[in-house]
């Protein structure tokens, strides 16, 4: 069989006495958290029960198995049962090219000694005062709780794989861990070129989890409390995150040998949107005679709608009707995507999009908005239906007033419908200027000191401009391929790790 000896974890086995805990006619919470981890990792994954569970939980684990997309086995004490259960996951899994880690209780020891002999590995769960160990003896694990599992599995490749296995902790919230998951992103057993994923959790003492890996990926805006805009930079001190995610920065700030995805001081210029403005003043560098020009839009910061001199202020940033204001925090907030494009100057006063705010230039642009996403040294693109030019803006207003359109940016945008296309950084509609956007991604790349970071860009009509109008940080570049997209993620996560290990 596959799973005899070596080569990591080929296959994860949960026996229904760790998935119901006990007498419980309900899954336990953790069961649930650990199969949304194991589902996509690369890792086969089955649940067991013996002959005589009760009908009930039996149609339980089946809709379970059903659900999560696994197999469903059925392992008795008899040894022709366990036999019967070896088989079937053999035939199951033929290429597991590891062990099987069957996870399970105490009361079930009578088939420990046959499963060991076929080279099972025995995780024993809930025993008291140990940790996640893959170390304690050549057949047996012993772990505390289901969530300690991922770790475990970890522990368990790192073992049989060594130093050719770069390890990576990701921290993101759930419905974005899974939109990266479900494209097979986070695999638990290696990649050909040598990543492993394991999901990092504030539910267990992160400490021992850092100790284990190389590489932490985070979301960082997933865990922002708040913010405080009155200094002139976004730093650690005007961030509130998490419990959770303060301790992480705090390990972080300690440990600066450990390679992080990206630091927090990268991510900081993100959330602000006036900072972000500023740094795309610095485009002008790459214009070359006659080329168009790629900058950021002209913008103005606000305090107050209601300041006497706004209309000068406008005039002095450049800024006509109609403009789109945003708020100056661009996101990890609740309102951070509360928007509204003005038509008229009087309109500013009675709108609710929160203050600090910015007056940004709307950019005439046919409807069409590139996409684009840095993964390392790849930069690809998809093309999108975006908001009409300003005429057809002011028919969507459904006034003769033309009252504010106030939107929420992630939920409904005032779209004109039209054709789209995707292209992968070799083709492209023959408007957008693919070697002068690739120069700005890498200027971006070196200014923000990012790894993986997608921007959005709009071409002027008339001018040929090609115009940045928004930044964000690890980005879903759901609109790329997987086949594309998920080696080009894995590649600069890799390059990242080796360049930190070169400048040590």
């Amino acid at each position: 069989m596959a799973g005899v000896g070596g080569g990591g974890v080929g296959g994860v086995i949960l026996d229904e006495c760790v998935l119901f805990g006990g007498t419980n006619v309900n899954l336990q919470p953790d069961a649930h958290f650990l199969l949304h981890k194991l589902r996509h990792s690369n890792v086969p994954t089955g649940i067991s029960y013996g002959a005589g569970l009760e009908a009930h939980k039996v149609s339980i684990l089946k809709e379970i198995a059903a659900q999560y997309s696994i197999h469903c086995f059925l392992l008795d004490e008899s040894a022709s049962s366990i036999d019967d259960a070896i088989h079937e996951v053999m035939l199951a899994w033929p290429n597991t090219g590891g062990r099987i880690l069957y996870i399970v209780s105490n009361n079930k020891e009578y088939m420990f000694p046959k499963l060991s002999k076929c080279g099972w590995l025995i995780t024993l769960l809930n025993v008291e005062g140990s940790t996640a160990s893959a170390c304690e003896s050549s057949s047996t694990v012993y772990i505390n709780k289901l969530r300690e599992l991922p770790l475990t599995i970890c522990q368990i490749n790192r073992k049989a794989f060594g130093n050719s296995v770069v390890t990576v902790g990701y921290i993101m919230k759930p419905s974005r861990e899974e939109d990266f998951a479900k494209r097979g992103a986070f695999p638990m057993y290696p990649t050909q070129d040598g990543l492993m994923f394991v999901p990092l959790t504030f539910d267990l003492p992160l400490a021992p989890q850092l100790q284990e890996v190389d590489v932490v990926l985070h979301k960082a805006t997933d865990e922002i409390i708040s913010i405080n805009l009155d200094g002139s930079l976004p730093s650690s001190t005007s961030i509130t995150y998490s419990r959770g995610m303060q301790e992480l920065q705090r390990y972080m700030e300690h440990h600066l040998d450990l390679c992080v995805i990206d630091p927090l001081s990268s991510i900081y210029p993100v959330v602000d949107r006036l900072k972000i403005q500023q740094i795309l003043l610095g485009l002008e560098d790459l214009k070359t005679a006659g080329c168009c020009a790629i900058r950021g839009p002209n913008f103005l910061k606000v305090d107050d709608f209601n300041q006497s001199d706004l209309v000068q202020s406008l005039s002095e940033a450049k800024l006509a009707l109609p403009s789109i204001v945003k708020p100056q925090v661009a996101c990890g907030v609740a309102d951070a995507h509360s928007m509204a494009i003005v038509f008229r100057v009087e309109d500013f006063k009675d709108l609710t999009v929160p203050l600090p705010a910015i007056i940004q230039e709307y950019v005439d642009h046919s409807s069409t908005l590139y996409k684009f996403y840095v993964l390392g040294e790849k930069v690809y693109h998809a093309v999108k239906s975006s908001t009409p030019n300003a005429d057809g803006l002011k028919k969507l207003s459904g006034s003769t007033e033309l009252k504010p359109l106030v939107f929420d940016s992630l939920k409904s945008l005032p779209t004109a419908k039209g054709n789209l296309s995707s292209g992968d950084g070799n083709s492209s509609k023959a408007t957008i200027d693919l070697e002068l956007v690739t120069s700005a991604a890498n200027w971006l790349m070196r200014n923000l000191e990012l790894t993986i970071f997608g921007f959005d860009v709009v071409i002027e009509e008339g001018t040929g401009d090609h115009v940045i109008v928004d930044v964000n940080y690890l980005p879903s570049f759901k609109e790329v391929p997987n086949e594309v997209a998920i080696p080009a993620f894995w590649g600069a996560i890799k390059k990242k790790f080796e360049l930190k290990g070169r400048n040590k």
